[in-house]
């Protein structure tokens, strides 16, 4: 993947990455699936830190305000429809919010992008009923495609195309983009500041690590609680660096 010049580099908290959360044990080749009961230890960990979980676009403004010191970003790609039956209930038992990506084009289908278990994909009603709860709800493309090296026809159906079904879908201004696969360049990171979005997240490239390409941390299904403190002291690292 080559490295875009999108911008000034952000320093920004910790920002977690999640995908399913599902107490299933069927093969999870692409170790995608995180069990609930070791997301529920996830929370408490931040919790007992002191730290609280928020939508990335509510993190970035708080920290425009100076007010992110104790916050976190939670993100879930793909918009499965565990996340209604698994993470929402810990995430309110908890007091956190987060951003779901949502893959546009396959709302009411499956993970067809993905050669692992097929998974279900949220309904637009699904989709509406997160954001009333108030969890944020973002972009993932319209068919989860690989945007670096895309065209320019790709980049303005699974970019723009993408938040604009959503829009229609919640009657909201969807703000946050998520790039699958962290795939990146300088046209696919261009494409997203020019459709209105306010910001995007990869996945752990820490460059350029602007507003449009921001880093974010793995979170594996055997994640311990050590794991993710080494994970967001790695990150503060690295952000230090800059």
């Amino acid at each position: 993947m080559s490295v875009p010049s999108t911008g000034t580099p952000m320093r920004v908290r910790p920002v977690l990455m999640y995908h399913s959360i599902s107490p299933s044990s069927v093969p999870d080749p692409h170790r995608l699936r995180v069990h609930p009961d070791r997301l529920d230890r996830h929370l408490r960990l931040l919790r007992r830190f002191g730290l609280r979980g928020v939508g990335l676009t509510e993190l970035l403004r708080a920290q425009e305000r100076g007010a992110a010191g104790r916050l976190v970003a939670l993100t879930f790609d793909d918009g499965y429809t565990d996340f209604l039956h698994h993470a929402a209930p810990l995430l309110r038992r908890h007091g956190m919010g987060a951003t779901l990506y949502v893959v546009a084009g396959r709302m009411g289908g499956t993970n067809d992008w993905d050669s692992g278990p097929q998974l279900d994909v949220m309904t637009a009603g699904r989709v509406r009923e997160v954001a009333a709860a108030g969890y944020e709800v973002g972009s993932h493309t319209m068919t989860h495609a690989r945007l670096a090296g895309a065209g320019t026809g790709t980049l303005a159906e699974e970019v723009a195309g993408s938040r604009q079904v959503l829009q229609d879908v919640l009657q909201e201004e969807v703000a946050s983009f998520c790039y699958p696969y962290g795939a990146f360049d300088d046209a696919a990171a261009d494409a997203v500041r020019a459709a209105g979005y306010d910001n995007a997240c990869v996945i752990g490239d820490y460059h350029p690590g602007d507003r449009f390409t921001l880093p974010r941390c793995y979170v594996s299904p055997r994640d311990t609680a050590a794991h993710l403190v080494a994970r967001m002291a790695r990150h503060q690292l690295l952000q230090r660096g800059r």
